[in-house]
């Protein structure tokens, strides 16, 4: 058996939900493993992002975003408002502030503003899915005739590098 690990970076936009499909990106991942039948994993690390399995709809708005991710972003909207200001949720308080404006790590700078993204952590729970597992039989990712692996990253502050890591098992 072999196990074989990859990575992907991910650019997110800022001002509104990043959805970005990596069907491609992981099909030629498993081209290039030469393992006929095992398991894929997929995972982030990132606590405002999801990763999930659903059907291209093909029709797009303005922004290139499916209409099927559209409705998923109304349907969340109504459930779990965007955070336009502090207080707004009981997340976050003064402790995790503080904690924040303590940072010295370039992805998360030490201001206030950036930890205005509880709807983004609640989104990603509400979705799930930090990770998915996939069945490789015959040298392909068993996803159906129309199947994607999507990755959304919820918070809309800011522009940020996700990662977004794979794991191959299998012979």
């Amino acid at each position: 058996m072999k196990i074989i690990h990859h990575a992907i970076e991910i650019n997110t936009v800022a001002g509104r939900h990043s959805y970005h499909d990596i069907t491609e990106e992981l099909n030629q991942f498993v081209k290039q493993s030469n393992i006929e039948n095992g398991q894929l994993t997929i995972a982030t690390t990132h606590t405002t992002c999801s990763l999930f399995f659903e059907e291209c709809m093909h029709d797009t708005n303005f922004f290139g975003d499916e209409f099927l991710h559209v409705d998923i972003n109304n349907t969340l909207e109504k459930i779990v408002p965007r955070m336009t200001s502090e207080n707004q949720y009981n997340s976050p308080g003064p402790k995790h502030v503080e904690f924040g404006l303590g940072l010295s790590d370039p992805n998360y700078p030490a201001e206030k503003w950036v930890m205005l993204n509880t709807d983004a952590h609640i989104k990603s729970s509400l979705f799930g899915d930090f990770s998915l597992v996939l069945i490789i039989k015959d040298g392909l990712p068993l996803l159906g005739q129309l199947g994607k692996i999507y990755f959304v990253d919820w918070d809309a502050l800011r522009e940020r590098k996700r990662n977004v890591n794979f794991m191959l098992m299998g012979c």
